[in-house]
C-alpha cells in the first residue's frame, strides 16, 4: 500500500505540474500575442497620423497660398471644396474670434448647420483637435488670420479599439478551449469511474458467489461435530458474523455496479440509513480507536427520496473520515440530521474535533486523486460528490473547519423538490 500511495502522490504531483505549466504557457501566449498586437496597431497608427500631419500641412500651404495670391473667391471656394472638403478627416476652420466658419466631417454635424448649439458643440470640438494636434493659423492679407484645426480620420479611431478587440477574441478562444479541456477530462474520468466499478463488481462478485456458497454448506456439515465438541454457541456466532460480512461485501458489490447508471429512487427513512450506519461504525471503533465516541441526534427531515445503498455508501466514506481525523483516544464525532431553513433539502451533519483541514486543502478535498493521507488514492470525497450533487441533485460542502471543529454539511432535496436522476451520459451531455 505504501507503494501505491507513492505512486499515487507522484501521478498527482506529476498532473498538477502539467496543468500549471500549461496555463503559465497560455497566459504567457496570451501576453505576448497581446502586446505583438498592441505594438503593430499603434505603430500603423502612428505612421496613418503622420501621413495625416503631412497632407493637412499641404492643404494648409495650398490653401494660404491661394488666399494670397490674386484669385478670385470662387477659386479660393473651387479649392476648398475639391481639395479639403474631399479630405477623409475631421477639419473645422475657425475665424480670428475662435469661431466655426467651416467644418467638414464632423460626426452628426451637416455642413450647413449654423445654429447656436451645433456652434457651441464645433468649438469644443475644435478645442479637443487643438490640444491633439495644434492648429494651423491662415493669414488672409496682413490683419485677417483664420486658423486651421484637424481631427485623426475615423481608421484611426477604429484601429484604437482593434487590441482591445483581438485581445478579447484570443482570451475568448482560451477560455472555451480551457472549458472544452476540463469537460473532456471530466468526462475521461466518469469513463474511468465507470470502467473500475463495472470491474470492481465482477471482481468481488466471484469471491462473494463462492463464500456464500459454502455458508450454507458449513452449518450442516459441522452441525454434529460442533454439538459434541461444546462450541456449538461459538460457531454460530463466528458464521452468522461471517454472514453479516459477506452481505456487506455483496452490498459493496451492488453499489460499485450501480456507477454508471441511473439509480432507483425510493422514498425511504433517512434517519434509519444514518442511524444503521452509525452503529456499523459504533461495532468497528474497537479496531480503529478506542476512545472514539460516535453520537447521532435525528432531527425531522421530512420526505426524502435517495438510493439507500448509494446513500449509505456515501454516510460510510464521511463518518471513516471522520475517525481516521481524530484521536484515537478522545475524538468525538456527532452526526446530527434535520432540515434547511426552506424545508426543502434534508440536512446531514457530521463534525468531529480532529485538527482540522487546512484553508488550501480545503479548497481541493473534493478534487479526484487529492488526498492529505500516507495511505489512499484520495477518491472517497470525489465519490461522495459524485453521488450527492449528480445522482441525487444535492450537495455536500465543508461548512466549517478549525482545530477542534470540523463540519461537513450533506443536503439532499426533499421528495416533492427531488427531480428524476441522470445516468453520467446524460450528465456529461448536459
Amino acid at each position: 500500500m505504501a507503494h501505491k500511495s507513492k505512486i499515487g502522490r507522484s501521478i498527482d504531483s506529476l498532473y498538477i505540474g502539467k496543468s500549471t505549466l500549461l496555463k503559465v504557457f497560455l497566459l504567457g501566449g496570451v501576453v505576448a500575442i497581446s502586446v505583438v498586437f498592441v505594438w503593430y496597431t499603434f505603430n500603423v497608427i502612428d505612421q496613418l497620423q503622420l501621413d495625416t500631419r503631412s497632407q493637412v500641412e499641404r492643404l494648409v500651404r495650398l490653401w494660404q497660398m491661394t488666399a494670397n495670391s490674386p484669385t478670385s473667391g470662387d477659386e479660393l471656394q473651387f479649392i476648398f471644396d475639391e481639395i479639403i472638403v474631399k479630405a477623409n478627416f475631421p477639419i473645422v476652420v475657425l475665424d480670428s474670434h475662435r469661431q466655426p466658419i467651416h467644418w467638414r466631417n464632423i460626426d452628426g454635424v451637416a455642413p450647413n448647420d449654423t445654429s447656436q448649439a451645433t456652434m457651441e458643440y464645433l468649438k469644443k470640438v475644435a478645442a479637443g483637435m487643438v490640444k491633439d494636434h495644434g492648429e494651423y493659423p491662415l493669414h488672409f492679407g496682413e490683419n485677417y488670420v483664420n486658423y486651421f484645426c484637424y481631427g485623426d480620420p475615423k481608421v484611426v479611431e477604429q484601429l484604437r479599439l482593434m487590441p482591445f478587440i483581438e485581445i478579447g477574441i484570443v482570451l475568448a478562444f482560451m477560455i472555451v478551449g480551457i472549458i472544452g479541456f476540463q469537460n473532456i477530462r471530466r468526462s475521461e474520468e466518469r469513463h474511468i469511474w465507470v470502467g473500475m466499478a463495472k470491474e470492481t463488481a465482477h471482481q468481488l462478485g466471484t469471491p462473494i458467489t463462492s463464500l456464500m456458497g459454502w455458508l450454507d454448506l458449513l452449518p450442516a456439515e459441522l452441525e454434529e461435530g460442533v454439538k459434541r465438541s461444546g462450541m456449538e454457541k461459538a460457531l454460530h456466532e463466528t458464521v452468522a458474523n461471517m454472514q453479516l460480512d459477506v452481505e456487506r461485501l455483496e452490498k459493496v458489490a451492488n453499489r460499485f455496479g450501480k456507477i454508471g447508471s441511473a439509480p432507483e429512487m425510493k422514498t425511504d427513512d433517512l434517519n434509519r440509513l444514518v442511524g444503521e450506519t452509525v452503529e456499523y461504525y459504533r461495532r468497528r471503533v474497537p479496531f480503529e480507536g478506542r476512545g472514539v465516541q460516535i453520537n447521532f441526534s435525528p432531527g425531522d427531515v421530512g420526505r426524502v427520496a435517495f438510493s439507500y445503498d448509494l446513500i449509505g455508501w456515501a454516510l460510510e466514506n464521511m463518518i471513516k473520515n471522520a475517525i481516521q481525523a481524530v484521536d484515537a483516544r478522545s475524538g468525538r464525532i456527532d452526526v446530527h440530521t434535520g432540515q434547511n431553513d426552506s424545508g426543502d433539502m434534508a440536512v446531514v451533519q457530521i463534525a468531529d474535533n480532529g485538527q482540522g483541514i487546512s484553508p488550501a486543502a480545503a479548497r481541493k478535498i473534493f478534487r479526484a486523486g487529492f488526498t492529505t493521507k500516507k495511505r489512499g488514492w484520495g477518491l472517497g470525497l470525489t465519490l461522495v460528490k459524485r453521488i450527492i450533487e449528480e445522482y441525487h441533485g444535492g450537495r455536500i460542502h465543508l461548512k466549517r473547519s478549525h482545530p477542534g471543529e470540523t463540519v461537513f454539511e450533506m443536503l439532499l432535496p426533499s421528495a416533492e423538490k427531488s427531480k428524476s436522476p441522470r445516468s453520467p451520459q446524460e450528465t456529461a451531455k448536459g
